[in-house]
């Protein structure tokens, strides 16, 4: 699927976080977030799948479009948005009194989506494609509390797959993960983009050039250069950024 971001402005609300931004993702591609604390990566990330919808006070203006549809239109609601736009956050967020399975097979239960073998079916799927089926394939009905960060942060990638999106948002996935599991995640990354697009907040930027086709950094919630990860590194167009990548920001 296709992003496309005209004019975005986000509020919370006095406070303006996210300054005219205008960005373009391509489908099946991965797109790095950088920039300092506070500069509007995550603010950016979660208005493209309305999770401002549930901030007190949040307020967006401007066109998130996917695919061509813009996803902040009237007609359009929140929860099919959600279905389409899958979110994996900073922590990982199992559910602890569900098992494996189930925490896996949720979201197509509420949904409607699928039941019986289907959703069976579903729930190995979606843990094949997260790399985490043969690792649980014998315990699926114990707690995810028994598994590792890297392992819950796979599960929680799962259950977003299990929806079947077009699109996987990732907010610093691996910031809470040791460095093995960081390299299965950053490893599982490259293998959904071969037929998801990905969108990833990471204040890593190592991460950012293994992992990233396209690198956006943000500054002061206005989106200050885009450019593919390795020529943006090599060579910034921006001051800004350049100070940035370089370690000389403050």
């Amino acid at each position: 699927m296709t992003i496309q971001v005209q004019n975005l402005n986000v509020w919370y609300n006095r406070k303006q976080a996210l300054h005219d931004v205008d960005l373009t993702i391509a489908p099946e591609s991965v797109t790095a977030l950088i920039g300092p604390s506070g500069c509007g990566k995550s603010t950016f990330l979660r208005a493209l799948n309305r999770m401002h919808d549930e901030a007190p006070g949040a307020r967006v203006q401007g066109k998130v479009l996917i695919d061509g549809v813009d996803i902040y239109a009237r007609a359009i609601k929140a929860l099919y948005v959600r279905r389409h736009i899958g979110m994996v956050f900073q922590q990982p967020n199992s559910l602890p009194h569900y098992s494996i399975w189930e925490n896996v097979a949720i979201g197509a239960r509420i949904n409607g989506t699928a039941r019986g073998r289907a959703l069976q079916d579903i729930v190995e799927r979606s843990l094949r494609g997260a790399a985490l089926w043969e690792e649980v394939k014998d315990r699926l009905n114990t707690s995810p509390a028994q598994l590792s960060g890297g392992q819950q942060q796979r599960l929680c990638i799962a259950r977003a797959l299990a929806l079947e999106p077009g699109i996987l948002l990732m907010d610093e996935p691996c910031s809470a993960l040791d460095p093995a599991s960081t390299l299965q995640i950053e490893e599982l990354i490259l293998k959904l983009k071969q037929h998801l697009t990905v969108v990833i907040v990471t204040h890593n930027m190592q991460q950012a050039g293994r992992i990233a086709d396209t690198t956006a950094f943000f500054l002061q919630g206005r989106l200050v250069e885009v450019e593919e990860t390795t020529r943006l590194f090599a060579h910034p167009q921006r001051k800004e950024t350049e100070d940035y990548v370089a370690g000389r920001f403050s």
